[in-house]
């Protein structure tokens, strides 16, 4: 079955960098669109980035410029760079499968990972 495993979460400063990495396996995950999302306490998840199997790219307007996202698919690994980290951007970060399907809903996206917190304090 499709297995997605976070890591790299942590507490970092405001200004400071952090790097998040999805290991995936039981999918095809070079064909597979990818996406990271995020959900701080009471609010919804929300996108965040995503990259196609192309390795095209997208991201919220909220961390463009500020965030990256790109994948080894030889490592069957996405990762998230995260620079110049603000306190809003505290939350429980997801990595998610979307398969073939190129989106930025919540719903479109088919398999999720257990989480991973990030805290920036300010």
């Amino acid at each position: 079955q499709v297995q997605l495993v976070e890591s790299g979460g942590g507490l970092v400063q405001a200004g400071g960098s952090l790097r998040l990495a999805c290991a995936a396996s039981g999918l095809t995950f070079s064909s597979a669109t990818m996406g990271w999302f995020r959900q701080a306490p009471g609010k919804e998840r929300e996108f965040v980035a995503r990259i196609s199997r192309t390795s095209s790219t997208y991201y919220a307007m909220s961390v463009k410029g500020r965030f990256t996202i790109s994948r080894d698919n030889a490592k069957n690994t996405v990762y998230l760079q995260m620079n110049s980290l603000k306190p809003e951007d505290t939350a429980v970060y997801y990595c998610a499968t979307a398969f073939t399907v190129i989106s930025v809903r919540v719903g479109d996206y088919n398999y999720w990972g257990q989480g991973t917190q990030v805290t920036v304090s300010s």
